[in-house]
């Protein structure tokens, strides 16, 4: 069976590739008047400080909603959140490149994170992944990476397909992710965790794109034509 790559402390990635420059000068917080941020952009980041008590706290969505716009988090994309957030760039940077779903160099179309972690492992994602590099390593427009652990043991072996879980995946799964990503489709429905059957029926309303969450809260299903609501009490 192929195995994944490990590197010599036992781990699945090779650990950190980029030293500090310790002759560089700290960076200031980068002035909002010299630093053009794209109106779409400073809403969405603005709507997430205000969610928060201690704006540093939204750095992380700010960041996710920089890699959407610009497709990776460049320097310049971090400088721009730095800005809006009133932040040194050093800040933006350390948690940009700490959290493995930050790209921090120009990323393919469509990112495929194949957990490798042990309950993944365990059911076949050592081969799973190495399935998805023979058959989409050379193409251009995918980003196929092993993963460390991406929660979701529940659907083991699983990936992450430009943020969307699906598992349990078998071998014959990939060429389908691959076609699905490729046509614009929602990639495997059925296998989906959020399509997967739960007991609470509140709980599989889908959750919609971050920069429509300032519309209003998630509203769960209508019940089912004469089923009581439960006491206030009980709630």
């Amino acid at each position: 069976m192929a195995r994944v790559q490990r590197y010599a402390d036992g781990s699945r990635v090779p650990g950190w590739d980029q030293a500090v420059d310790l002759t560089k000068e700290p960076a200031p917080v980068p002035e909002p008047a010299t630093t053009p941020v794209p109106d779409e952009l400073r809403a969405t980041i603005e709507a997430y400080m205000a969610k928060y008590p201690d704006r540093r706290s939204a750095v992380i969505p700010a960041l996710a909603a920089a890699q959407r716009h610009y497709g990776w988090c460049s320097p310049e994309a971090m400088d721009q959140v730095a800005a809006v957030m009133r932040l040194t760039p050093a800040y933006v940077e350390s948690i940009a490149t700490f959290y493995d779903m930050f790209e921090n160099e120009p990323s393919p179309l469509h990112d495929i994170y194949v957990c490798t972690n042990i309950s993944c492992s365990l059911r076949g994602a050592d081969e799973l992944f190495e399935h998805f590099v023979e058959t989409l390593g050379d193409d251009a427009q995918f980003n196929v990476r092993s993963f460390e652990c991406l929660g979701a043991c529940d659907i083991a072996p699983m990936a992450s397909v430009d943020g969307v879980y699906v598992g349990p995946l078998e071998l014959d799964d990939v060429p389908r992710i691959a076609n699905d990503a490729r046509d614009g489709r929602p990639v495997l429905p059925s296998k989906q965790i959020a399509n997967r059957a739960v007991a609470d029926p509140g709980a599989a309303v889908p959750v919609p794109d971050p920069d429509a969450m300032a519309a209003g809260p998630l509203v769960p299903p209508e019940r089912g034509r004469g089923e009581a609501a439960a006491p206030e009490d009980e709630l």
